[in-house]
């Protein structure tokens, strides 16, 4: 394969690619709003000659490129987060800026630089024949990640009946090939009390103070080590307490930290007769939602209150932007792809084989990425979770753009990954297929 020319290929669209990108940027998509961003994306995917190109009845953009056998997977998400306090940017956020480096924007890394560079390594893939009978190429553009990541590709692979041998997230990467992360669940706890008049507080019993010893344990559980009466979360690292051990140390220990708190009370002269908080709960490899829970429901102070307390999961339902409502519980799972996988070997040899052994990027972020490893894992979370973890389809990462300007004002994201990126994805297919029949 003459990597060369793959390279210069991409190069050539760094304009279009740019082009694409701020007028991405330019439509407000927020989770459950993007229906101007997919039609943008499905207007890309055609002008660059898909095969095919639609969207499903979620509103995800679903475009195919070549014939193949192998039905190889491309994805980014195309919702983004709000702009947050307009203060905190020098800029406007949607008309962003370029210079001879750089866009800026909501969305740029996080992450509509990778729906540019996917669409555009797809149409590298055609324009230079690299196109066969082995595979075929499939590219996606997600809604409502940002709300809950995963859910648009449980409706893809249950309903759509989609399947690929393995997906690419396009997520940013830092300039480096990511296969894993922690996964997530959104955990509520309630508890009931018995209000009364303020004056004498010892007739009634104070959901909130009940709550605040159940508070203290699970600061324990995230602080402690496994010395203590509560056992930290950090146990999970050892091959005493886990199994899956090494690809948890690899991933880093879980954590939870209280993230909402709500209370009943008739008034502000009385005793709240209900606490609720809501739990961000990381897990590590090793760790299940059905684990996450028991080990709430087996705090002390859980325990002690347990008539009167509810440890449940929370259920995301809100409508797609064409009105589609796909319940799923919020329950985002880790998933690590091995090392020594097809699609981590390919993914790697395709990069060295263009760019060497070290991540490469802008000047600006030389120094940080290279003083990483060029195979890593991503700190949040992606639509990996339900791709690998619910449904066990491998995913491997490499992605445009920068961790760090996720959810960020004044985000950015760099032109040299836009071409990078694209031109990576052009070659991988064939390296992932050859010796293949």
């Amino acid at each position: 394969m003459d990597f060369t020319a793959i390279k210069n290929a991409a190069g050539s669209y760094e304009a279009d690619m740019v082009k694409f990108l701020r007028d991405l940027i330019r439509l407000p998509g927020e989770s459950c709003g993007e229906k101007e961003t997919a039609a943008r994306v499905l207007e890309e995917m055609k002008k660059v000659g898909f095969d095919e190109a639609a969207l499903d009845k979620m509103g995800n953009v679903i475009g195919y490129m070549g014939k193949g056998k192998t039905l190889i997977g491309y994805d980014a998400h195309i919702d983004t987060v709000g702009v947050g306090n307009k203060a905190n940017w020098e800029f406007d956020p949607y008309e962003g800026f370029e210079n001879e480096t750089t866009i800026g924007g909501r969305g740029g890394s996080d992450q509509l630089g990778g729906i540019v560079s996917a669409v555009y390594g797809a149409k590298i893939m055609k324009d230079l024949g690299l196109l066969n009978d082995k595979y075929r190429v499939i590219v996606t553009g997600t809604v409502q990640e940002e709300d809950c990541d995963g859910l648009c590709w449980e409706y893809i692979i249950k309903e759509s009946k989609i399947t690929p041998e393995f997906v690419v997230l396009t997520e940013p990467t830092d300039g480096g090939i990511y296969r894993g992360q922690r996964g997530r669940m959104e955990i509520r706890v309630d508890v009931k009390g018995v209000s009364c008049h303020g004056s004498a507080p010892e007739r009634g019993d104070n959901a909130i103070y009940k709550m605040a010893d159940i508070l203290q344990d699970v600061r324990a559980l995230n602080e402690n080590d496994d010395s203590a009466p509560v056992k930290g979360l950090v146990k999970m690292l050892s091959e005493k307490y886990n199994p899956e051990w090494k690809e948890a140390q690899f991933l880093g220990r879980g954590t939870i930290t209280a993230s909402q708190i709500f209370f009943t009370s008739p008034s502000r002269c009385a005793v709240a007769d209900s606490c609720a908080v809501s739990l961000d709960r990381r897990m590590t490899a090793g760790e299940t939602w059905e684990s996450c829970l028991e080990e709430i429901r087996q705090l002390p102070a859980v325990q002690k209150y347990k008539s009167d307390v509810t440890v449940s999961m929370y259920e995301y339902d809100s409508p797609s932007y064409t009105g589609l409502v796909y319940p799923i519980e919020c329950y985002f799972p880790t998933w690590v792809i091995p090392e020594d996988h097809k699609a981590t070997k390919a993914l790697e040899k395709t990069y060295k084989a263009m760019y060497g052994d070290k991540r490469v990027g802008p000047a600006e972020t030389l120094q940080m990425r290279q003083s990483r490893p060029l195979t890593d894992k991503w700190t949040f979370s992606t639509n990996g979770v339900t791709i690998m973890g619910r449904n066990k389809i491998p995913c491997i990462g490499f992605g445009p753009g920068a961790e760090a300007q996720a959810h960020a004002p004044n985000e950015k994201t760099w032109k040299l990954d836009l071409v990078n990126c694209a031109a990576v994805y052009a070659a991988l297919p064939n390296i992932y297929t050859e010796g293949n029949a």
